[in-house]
């Protein structure tokens, strides 16, 4: 079983997840504009539960590790780490191939647009 964790779709403003059991893929879109830190680990227990699944099920993690903004890409590769890490399993990039995975926990490293601007002044939401 195959989870895939997108926290940056549709201009960081939605959380894409698919799950695919082998037999049937799941999918969950859930709108969560700078919040998907509160709502990802929810809208992954959600889809989990829609499937029947528990986590022992999974076998490999996918996530996207390219794009976005800092927060929203960091939110969906540490969880997808943490997940990865706490099950034993593999992390992949999005186009990974979980085919290849020895079963092993591996790491996913995000890929920046540019230079993280977190805590630089006269930069962010507000511009200040």
């Amino acid at each position: 079983m195959i989870l895939k964790i997108n926290t940056i779709a549709e201009e960081n403003n939605y959380i894409v997840l698919e799950l695919d059991t082998g037999k049937k893929a799941y999918k969950k879109r859930v709108k969560a504009p700078y919040r998907q830190g509160e709502k990802l680990l929810v809208s992954i227990d959600k889809i989990m539960e829609k499937a029947g699944a528990s986590f022992s099920d999974l076998e490999c993690i996918k996530v996207v590790n390219k794009g976005g903004s800092f927060t929203s890409l960091r939110i969906g590769i540490v969880t997808a780490n943490a997940l990865g890490y706490a099950l034993g399993i593999p992390v992949f990039p999005m186009e990974g191939d979980c085919q290849k995975a020895e079963g092993k926990f591996s790491v996913v490293w995000p890929e920046y647009d540019g230079e993280p601007n977190i805590g630089k002044k006269g930069v962010g939401r507000e511009g200040k």
